[in-house]
């Protein structure tokens, strides 16, 4: 048992290993099914010059919006960038890199990372600034373009469940982005709302097997939405 359990009782633990420079994959779409914990201890701990792969970088002061007032990423490779105030900033007067990537090539790309393919042919983006500098090819009567995979040093992933040998269930909306990044990371952490014993979890019901996970850690949640809109009282 002792071998295959993968639970840590710390977000010091979670993410050690962590160094300036690396390149991290992070699930989550909006505020939804994002690490939010993992996150606050990479800001934590400081740790500047990250490339940071992700549909969008948080709003500002949360998520992975947290580490944008200390700089301490330097370039993202993402889908949208449209809640974050600080993050339009830094783009504009070019303080950070951003390398914009259609929503499902980028899924695609951790995906492919973790299967092990090293590129693959998709027509999204042909004929658009997306395809500058990317080689193209017609097949079969249609054009496209050679998209590369991603891996990480570190995946930081969101489930609401586990087990201690890091077989993983999402919830909902909430899966998102997370089975892709779990398998593309060098190191895999997965923060959870529930960690159950080996054997407690239906095999018919897993979305990530545990062989993808390195490391797992119980958190509780805040769960932000990026914009609260309610019914006026009548």
């Amino acid at each position: 048992m002792a071998g295959f359990d993968k639970v840590v009782s710390s977000y010091e633990e979670a993410m050690a290993g962590l160094e300036d420079n690396m390149t991290i994959i992070a699930g989550g779409f909006g505020l939804c099914g994002i690490p939010e914990n993992l996150i606050s201890e990479i800001e934590k701990r400081g740790t500047k010059g990250l490339t940071i792969v992700s549909n969008n970088c948080g709003v500002d002061n949360f998520g992975l919006g947290l580490l944008l007032p200390n700089r301490q990423i330097k370039k993202i490779i993402a889908s949208y960038v449209g809640e974050n105030a600080e993050f339009e900033r830094q783009m504009m007067s070019g303080e950070l890199d951003v390398e914009l990537t259609p929503q499902g090539t980028l899924a695609e790309k951790m995906r492919a990372g973790g299967a092990g393919i090293p590129a693959f042919f998709t027509a999204t983006g042909y004929g658009t600034p997306v395809a500058e500098g990317k080689e193209e090819r017609e097949i079969g009567g249609k054009h496209y373009i050679l998209e590369h995979a991603i891996k990480g040093d570190f995946a930081i992933v969101k489930a609401w469940k586990a087990d201690r040998y890091g077989n993983l269930i999402f919830r909902k909306t909430a899966r998102n982005f997370n089975p892709m990044a779990a398998t593309a990371g060098k190191i895999t952490v997965v923060e959870v709302e529930e960690i159950v014993e080996s054997g407690e979890l239906d095999p018919d019901q897993i979305h990530t097997p545990g062989i993808y996970v390195n490391r797992i850690i119980l958190g509780t949640f805040e769960k932000r939405i990026e914009q609260r809109t309610i019914q006026a009282t009548q």
